[in-house]
């Protein structure tokens, strides 16, 4: 079976020749800038420039030879864009070593190594000294929400997630952005029998969090539903404008794609179910129907911590997939996720825990875990192995190594 054959046989709930792989999809199942170094080192690969397309992240852009080396199958298409060395400059790692990114990213450096990132003279991120993520400092909403939200997209644009986005939305304001979008895609297409993956966000939640900071966001949701409302009613009307232009450039093209929505934690969901079906469950719902009914796409929800007890309603809201499978949360034990969700959405991720196991753990302990958790979600199809989430600097590349071989030997 081809790479796109395996995907979408995991997808409809088949069981494809061998259980399908992802590393570098989306930006919440790739890894780091510096575990990327140290793997290409392990695997005694040629030099190469890292190339850090998520800035906020520091993940990387896999290379194409390490795709085929572990077997990947499946590919994000902003890799069709920033392909010219001079897209890229280089950028100072926690490690001592040096990435490269993009060339519109302008981080101000500070004398005591720390970076700060502006926008229109505002402070809106900071990344400290010996740290591999930027931290948001800017919160639009902050004070209270707005009496009309005629600028959002505007405000949006002051948050980091938006100001300094990965590949393709680093064109978006491009002349003929979504002609070419369809172009490069269509060309990855003709040259690889991988499936391809559109990264979409379309966040709601989470965009809640961003604009008026997590603790008031969550706030809201108890005692000001009816700001919370306009809120989610205004991000609906931007996001359908964003998934029907996807829509029509590749809709067609792409096999996946990636919505993004973190609704839990590590002892639970953020909020009860209820409110998360009165609030957030008409919108995605909303948006999956968009999705369907003018693409061949599936949909793909990423949410970390624990949502077992959300995900009833997001596979009635429509979702096809859910990543990355924190098997480590609450009530996230892979054999009652694959039992009683099973039949009704692919789980993507789950594969090999990185808060415990694959940092800590001995390339030994890393291939029976990888064994253990492929016995139990990959039978019947609806698995696509992947690790719970990015693989962060913290990994041992023989342990990276040895969760993808010992996929070989299953």
């Amino acid at each position: 079976m081809t790479g796109r054959e395996r995907i979408m046989a995991a997808l409809n709930h088949q069981e494809p020749d061998r259980i399908p792989r992802d590393l570098g999809s989306t930006p919440s199942s790739g890894i780091s800038a510096i575990a990327y170094g140290n793997l290409l080192d392990h695997l005694q690969m040629p030099k190469r420039p890292i190339k850090i397309y998520d800035v906020v992240q520091q993940v990387v852009q896999v290379d194409d030879d390490v795709v085929d080396h572990y077997g990947i199958d499946v590919l994000d298409i902003g890799r069709t864009f920033n392909t010219a060395s001079a897209d890229w400059k280089p950028f100072p790692l926690a490690d001592g070593k040096t990435g490269y990114v993009p060339a519109w990213f302008n981080p101000v450096p500070q004398a005591d190594g720390s970076f700060l990132v502006y926008q229109h003279d505002t402070l809106i991120a900071r990344m400290p000294v010996g740290a591999t993520f930027f931290d948001q400092t800017c919160f639009p909403y902050l004070d209270d929400y707005p009496e009309s939200f005629d600028d959002l997209d505007e405000q949006m644009k002051m948050v980091l997630w938006s100001a300094l986005v990965h590949s393709p939305w680093d064109h978006s304001s491009d002349p003929n952005f979504w002609q070419e979008l369809r172009a490069r895609a269509l060309k990855l297409r003709a040259e690889s029998d991988r499936a391809l993956m559109v990264v979409c966000g379309c966040n709601l939640f989470e965009w809640g969090t961003f604009l008026r900071r997590i603790d008031n966001f969550l706030c809201d949701l108890l005692v000001d539903e009816e700001n919370v409302q306009r809120l989610l009613d205004a991000l609906l009307q931007i996001h359908l404008r964003t998934l029907e232009n996807v829509c029509r450039a590749v809709g067609d093209v792409c096999d996946i794609l990636r919505f993004g929505d973190d609704l839990g934690i590590n002892t639970g969901p953020f909020m009860q179910p209820d409110i998360y079906r009165r609030l957030f469950k008409p919108y995605h719902q909303k948006l999956n129907e968009y999705v369907h009914r003018h693409s061949n796409m599936k949909t793909f929800l990423h949410s970390c911590g624990s949502i077992y007890r959300l995900l009833p309603d997001l596979i009635e809201a429509g979702y096809d997939v859910i990543n990355p499978v924190q098997i480590s949360a609450f009530e996230m034990d892979p054999k009652t996720l694959k039992k009683e969700f099973g039949k009704d959405i692919t789980f993507w991720g789950g594969g090999c825990d990185t808060r415990d196991i694959l940092n800590h753990g001995t390339p030994e302990h890393v291939r029976e875990h990888v064994k253990q958790m492929a016995d139990i979600f990959a039978p019947g199809g609806g698995f696509v192995f992947g690790a719970v989430h990015n693989i962060l600097p913290d990994c041992p590349p023989e342990n990276i190594d040895a969760m993808f071989t010992s996929l070989d030997q299953l």
